[in-house]
């Protein structure tokens, strides 16, 4: 049986999975239970599960794809290392199609094919967020990720870690082939996932190259640089992606919707200078990552800030210990952080760009696109992780 085309999405979990429905409420259940209110908490409670059980179906085809004959051992490292990395997050990227595509129905209920496809868009996200972390912190040398060690530091993994995010990246082909083949935005889909793998890379890259050892040179950040970082880096991927998903699904063509693009790409920005903001002053258990970006030598929106507050002697201290590891050196760019109240500058600023981006929003002709719009805002303003 082919899930994609199944017409009990709760039938379809079993036939794949030989799973009993959980506590006597089958997948069928939930879905009319997400159906009758986005907005309460039990509703995205189900949603949760929902998308939880699909990810179930897409890791079972994965390790079951006919393109590759999988010994016990590689499809057992296959699945430890999908569940470690990919469903660990909030998943707030993913489950952002669902619920853009549910706001573009404009109160219509999703069919259960809907609900599964939507589920599997999602999911596609937060496998290329995967491949993004996974390759990212061996990059950075980072220590944790999602409150745990980095997946190349878990022991026996190291740079395997290199190509398990290679694995990671051609699954997102695997599955939009599977299931979305015979859909008449297929292509649309295909080319929107590569441009903004692309867009994404490349944003990358922008940020890696300012920060050679040998080559650390402060002279080089200013806002226009951080803005172009962060617009390809973070805000294509992570919020204009889950709205384009949703808007291919309902029969649009991204072309007639540039405008909402430029929005989401404002707020992936704002989204950007929260985390800039967050790697510094939030706590660490509740972050769940420690901040490495002073150490790291980031462009990072307060660098950027601080070196436009400080007069010669706070540009001294920061030229002589940004970018350095030694806790002392952090200690001092911290504090001369809070010399210059920087987060008294950031919080005026995320003010600043609510207000901004709510004007834009709701001045958008469509009241469907603007309930996206405002939904994408409302997880985002005045988070703390």
């Amino acid at each position: 049986m082919s899930v994609s085309c199944c017409r009990n999405l709760g039938k379809a979990i079993q036939v794949h999975l030989h799973l009993r429905p959980c506590g006597g409420t089958s997948l069928f259940r939930r879905i009319q239970s997400y159906q009758l209110s986005s907005s309460s908490s039990s509703s995205m409670a189900d949603l949760k599960s929902t998308f939880l059980n699909v990810y179930s179906i897409l890791k079972s085809e994965l390790l079951h794809d006919p393109s590759f004959e999988f010994t016990d051992e590689s499809r057992l490292w296959v699945e430890r290392m999908l569940d470690y990395n990919v469903p660990g997050g909030k998943l707030n990227r993913g489950l952002s199609v669902v619920d853009s595509f549910k706001l573009l129905k404009e109160g219509k209920d999703m069919t259960e094919e809907e609900v599964f496809l939507s589920c599997a868009l999602g999911w596609c996200i937060e496998w290329l967020q995967a491949y993004f972390l996974v390759l990212d912190d061996i990059m950075d040398n980072s220590v944790t990720r999602r409150g745990q060690p980095c997946w190349f530091r878990v022991p026996k993994v190291g740079m395997v870690a290199i190509n398990d995010g290679i694995l990671l990246r051609n699954h997102i082909h695997r599955i939009l082939k599977k299931h979305f083949r015979g859909k008449p935005y297929y292509v649309d889909l295909v080319d929107l996932f590569n441009e903004v793998e692309l867009q994404t890379a490349c944003g990358q890259m922008i940020d890696l190259i300012t920060t050679f050892e040998g080559e650390k040179d402060l002279s080089k950040y200013s806002l226009p640089i951080h803005r172009r970082i962060v617009q390809y880096k973070t805000a294509y991927y992570s919020f204009y992606l889950p709205v384009a998903c949703a808007l291919l699904m309902a029969g649009e063509n991204l072309e007639n919707h540039t405008d909402v693009k430029n929005v989401l790409v404002d707020m992936g920005i704002y989204f950007q200078v929260q985390d800039d903001y967050l790697d510094c002053f939030a706590d660490a258990e509740t972050l769940g990552k420690i901040g490495t970006d002073i150490e790291d030598f980031k462009c990072s929106w307060l660098v950027v800030k601080a070196l436009e507050r400080c007069n010669e002697e706070q540009t001294k201290i920061l030229y002589e210990n940004y970018g350095k590891a030694d806790p002392s050196n952090v200690a001092k760019v911290k504090e001369l952080y809070k010399e210059l109240d920087l987060e008294g500058v950031f919080m005026e600023y995320e003010s600043k760009s609510y207000e901004k981006l709510t004007g834009v929003i709701e001045a958008h002709q469509s009241k469907a696109i603007q309930a996206v719009l405002k939904s994408f805002l409302a997880k985002i303003y005045k988070r703390q992780k």
